[in-house]
């Protein structure tokens, strides 16, 4: 090493910050409560876990924890040289994520449970190592937003907007489409934006990097907004692009091969593609130098660095964790109510100017088999047109019997049916159409939750945790009224409404179709 590394070196050693008694003693009291609170919520934290590992959509969240463990290394001087307080004003953000907690686990909607436990997790660290510290972890502890595995919510609008950039494009090569929600067919092939043609896997791994980007390449707010809105219109675009060149080369050649190119393009160079873009545009706005600190830890901690107390770092601890430990054992307690009445069956009625009749050939049924009881029937009128009927009822809603839950509804996973299009909600409802070439279906449907009905799945969850809140009644049920047809024929919505006018009112259908085999005296939690 020449003198003149030496000196350079020495001089940089003299810059760092002077490290904070007591950090050791902190990080194992806070490591100590971030364990703890994973274990309570073990259930929650391996599902996370399991989420990253097999959902193709968030597997890039497996990146998010090395990511903020690299962004708080190039931090550690300068953290270190701030104090580790507890700031117990913490305790009500604690208490508040340990409620939403119970909210979730009351309403059985994972992501505001996993919400909740990253929430928590993060307001750990202000309430054992204090506010300022938290301060100066401020980008990697909202960084740590990312690790919740959510946005999939958004899957069904990026399908009809990638099909809407596919139409709008084809038209533009004067190439003959015809678009029915999600489906799109050109002469030579009928192709569907499904699912894993939205783009959303992209979507959220690009808004996750290029927020990074933006903070350790930019100073300037205004130029950190439009490296994040750029990578998400980029991200949107590129995958309407690409789902066109698909459809366009497939007119062109033929199907097959249009699949095998798209499989090519979208598994490996589709996301490295647009990574380059935002970096290789971005580079020329850089405004940030790479050896910028962080932050100034005299600025953040003015007063001298105290080292707490061994008392008050357990306490902190303890607290926090008896904070957050109460939420699983109330939620246990009230998410498995005994039933208001059992259900033995659903009889389905008879109506004026419909038949009961055999169900028809596509095979499709809705999927509620952790139901009490469920049945279907098909019904035809003086005209030939043909309605079906399902009705699923549940004398109570536990932990393992939801009613609005992942498997159950309309859809199969990685079925033959595939969701088309929203249609007209009818009164109180929620309408919907799905596909299974050759078949189209339209649907209605309806949930019972306790006295309220709805169509929403998200007014069915609240629904269902304010009854258990009051201790209201315990009864649910899905009343879901279809019809099908070929591709192109006549619209069955006609029929349908004719068919819900001689039922009547969907939560009296559902009460009447219920045969409750014996009332139960109520007993233990509510």
């Amino acid at each position: 090493m020449t003198a003149t590394e030496t000196a350079t070196a020495a001089t940089t050693e003299a810059a760092r910050p002077v490290a904070a008694p007591g950090w050791r003693l902190a990080l194992m009291n806070w490591g100590g409560l971030a364990l703890a609170i994973l274990a309570v919520f073990w259930r929650d934290t391996l599902h996370i876990l399991d989420t990253w590992w097999n959902n193709a959509i968030f597997q890039h969240c497996l990146l998010i924890p090395p990511i903020i463990a690299y962004l708080v290394w190039i931090r550690r001087h300068e953290v270190a040289a701030l104090a580790p307080k507890p700031f117990l004003p913490a305790l009500v953000p604690m208490l508040i994520g340990g409620l939403g907690w119970l909210l979730g686990a009351l309403a059985d909607v994972a992501v505001v449970r996993e919400t909740a436990l990253i929430g928590m997790l993060i307001v750990s660290v202000p309430l054992v190592l204090g506010l300022t510290v938290a301060r100066g972890l401020t980008f990697p502890l909202f960084y740590a937003l990312f690790l919740i595995p959510a946005g999939d919510q958004l899957i069904p609008w990026l399908q009809l907007v990638t099909a809407d950039i596919c139409i709008f494009l084809l038209d533009l090569f004067d190439v003959p489409a015809f678009i029915d929600g999600t489906f799109i067919q050109i002469p030579n092939g009928r192709f569907e934006v499904a699912e894993a043609c939205s783009g959303v896997r992209f979507l959220i791994a690009m808004v996750a990097f290029s927020t990074l980007v933006a903070h350790l390449c930019f100073k300037s707010t205004l130029r950190r907004i439009v490296c994040v809105l750029s990578a998400i219109i980029l991200s949107i675009l590129a995958n309407g692009l690409r789902a066109w060149g698909t459809i366009y080369i497939s007119f062109l050649t033929t199907p097959k091969f249009a699949a095998g190119v798209d499989h090519v393009v979208y598994g490996w160079f589709f996301f490295a593609i647009i990574m380059a873009i935002v970096l290789g545009v971005g580079w020329f706005f850089f405004d940030r130098p790479v050896d910028d600190p962080a932050f100034d830890p005299q600025h953040l901690q003015k007063r001298p660095a105290i080292a707490p107390a061994v008392p008050a770092l357990a306490v902190a601890a303890v607290l926090g964790l008896f904070t957050t430990a109460a939420a699983p054992v109330v939620a246990t307690v009230i998410t498995n109510p005994n039933a208001d009445a059992t259900v033995a069956a659903v009889d389905l009625p008879d109506l004026p100017g419909w038949t009961k009749v055999d169900a028809g050939p596509s095979g499709w049924t809705p999927l509620y088999d952790n139901a009490s009881a469920r049945a279907s029937q098909r019904y035809r009128n003086a005209d030939g047109a043909e309605v079906d009927l399902y009705i699923a009822a549940y004398d109570r809603q536990s932990s393992d019997r939801e009613m609005i839950t992942y498997g159950n509804g309309l859809l199969e996973p990685d079925g033959d049916w595939t969701w088309s299009r929203d249609i007209a909600d009818p009164p109180g409802g929620t309408g919907t159409q799905i596909q299974g070439r050759p078949w189209i279906r339209d649907v209605w449907r309806w949930y019972l939750v306790g006295d309220e009905v709805t169509g929403s799945d998200y007014r069915g969850k609240l629904a269902l945790m304010k009854n258990r809140l009051t201790g209201g009644p315990t009864r649910a049920g899905v009343l879901i009224i279809s019809g099908e047809r070929i591709e192109n024929n006549e619209t069955t919505v006609p029929a349908m409404a004719a068919f819900l006018d001689a039922l009547g009112d969907p939560k009296a259908a559902i009460l009447a179709a219920t045969v409750e085999d014996r009332v139960v005296v109520a007993s233990g939690p509510r």
